[in-house]
């Protein structure tokens, strides 16, 4: 479904984001890029998304190259996701959910039909559909972010650290729901953490990252018991506590 081949951003002369980059997306997989601050995990979503363009290499999404005269189109078959899901302040939350079906001039009665069958999907209280994202809390406004993402039915969805501001209780019941709702919807999923228990809880496929490379993908089993490099094995260490808590 997507293919980066040979791809490097650079933000800066001493910055370089992502490092010759190689990686396929299978369809129907959940793909977690996991890593330190700083290892490039956030930009390779934003080079899939169009909204950044590689240096040098080529990014693809069915064969289609994403360029800055087909990003647009090719948005339409993704959701993107960021951390307090990115809301407009001054819109509601169905002004938020429904833009772009609105842009794309839907349908009254099938916006609403859509819009019901989200806030189904995501456990979102429909007497909480006009409301403002400063009335919202933290866990709710990351529903509505998601809600947001899948208005268009797309085929990839790509989150970017969705939980990571949330307080542990909270985090835990989306991650629940989350892992429910991308079984529910066979969508193809690339999220991006740095929490290795989210990691474990999410992946089929896991890819380390460190500088702007890939270290190792794999399964957790395979990173746990065949480290690529000492990164790999001082990363998990370091995350220990967390990984135990997921296994059990």
């Amino acid at each position: 479904m997507i293919e980066l081949r040979g791809v490097s951003k650079t933000y800066s002369s001493t910055v370089e984001a992502v490092q010759s980059f190689n990686l396929k997306i299978e369809p129907g997989q959940t793909t977690v890029l996991i890593g330190p601050s700083g290892s490039g995990k956030s930009t390779l979503l934003r080079l899939i998304i169009g909204l950044v363009r590689p240096e040098r290499g080529h990014v693809y999404f069915y064969g289609t190259e994403v360029l800055p005269h087909t990003a647009l189109s090719l948005r339409k078959k993704m959701g993107y996701v960021i951390q307090e899901g990115g809301l407009f302040p001054h819109l509601s939350v169905r002004g938020n959910v429904t833009l772009m079906a609105r842009y794309h001039k839907w349908e009254g009665a099938k916006v609403d039909k859509r819009l019901h069958e989200l806030a189904d999907i995501t456990r979102f209280p429909l007497d909480g559909l006009d409301r403002f994202p400063a009335q919202l809390s933290g866990g709710q406004r990351q529903r509505v972010g998601l809600m947001r993402a899948l208005m268009l039915d797309p085929h990839v969805l790509l989150l970017d650290e969705p939980l990571g501001a949330l307080d542990p209780m909270i985090r835990a019941e989306l991650q629940e729901d989350l892992k429910r709702i991308f079984q529910t919807l066979n969508k193809t999923v690339i999220l991006v953490t740095h929490d290795m228990g989210e990691a474990a809880f999410f992946g089929e496929l896991i890819v380390l990252l460190h500088k702007g490379r890939i270290i190792q993908t794999g399964t957790l089993k395979e990173l746990l018991q065949s480290p690529a490099e000492p990164f790999v094995s001082h990363f998990i260490n370091a995350r220990r506590t967390l990984l135990f808590d997921v296994m059990g």
